[in-house]
């Protein structure tokens, strides 16, 4: 692990208080599950505690939504009432990026989430989301695409809307002040 992805004594004590809090504000996310063993597994996982730190860092408000008993992984989800606001206006990939040839965003969302150790959200994954809330009810985040999808130029968002999960496509290289990205992470 190199020193950009350390954080220090008083970084890793802030994001652990932060998410313990988040953790007993919403028990609905993640019943049944103790803090303590979260906590622990987060204190012996520095490199995935940096990513936690730079989700919550780009606005994100990452929570625990379940635990894989196979991998013996809890799973953490941006849980920000919005797409988070330091991840927006973005296209999809390096690819769209590159392809345009004027008014380029600052990023895309596979590079950010590539870069902070974390995953988009799959399709599956924010329907799993919604139904522990209302997310993105003002804006829209892009999801995991299907290889398929991608070749062909496109790429996929959701949004929830109207008591909905919508799921649209749009040129990857397209990106609006709204849309932005949702990351998961296993711990």
């Amino acid at each position: 692990m190199n020193n950009k992805r350390k954080l220090s004594p008083k970084q890793s004590e802030e994001i652990l208080v932060d998410l313990k809090i988040r953790f007993d504000k919403n028990k609905n996310r993640h019943p049944d599950m103790e803090w303590k063993k979260i906590q622990s597994k987060l204190e012996t996982n520095p490199d995935k505690l940096w990513s936690l730190y730079e989700m919550e860092k780009t606005g994100g408000e990452p929570d625990v939504v379940g635990y894989d008993k196979k991998k013996d992984e809890y799973i953490f989800f941006d849980c920000s009432p919005e797409t988070p606001k330091e991840r927006r206006s973005i296209c999809y990939d390096r690819k769209a990026l590159d392809s345009r040839k004027e008014n380029k965003p600052k990023s895309s969302a596979l590079e950010m989430a590539t870069a902070m150790g974390i995953q988009l959200l799959t399709e599956a994954e924010y329907k799993e989301l919604q139904k522990l809330g209302t997310f993105d009810s003002k804006t829209s985040s892009w999801i995991l695409t299907p290889f398929n999808i991608r070749d062909l130029g496109g790429a996929l968002f959701a949004d929830f809307r109207y008591g909905a999960v919508f799921i649209y496509h749009n040129g990857a290289e397209s990106y609006y002040a709204v849309r932005g990205f949702r990351g998961s992470l296993r711990v």
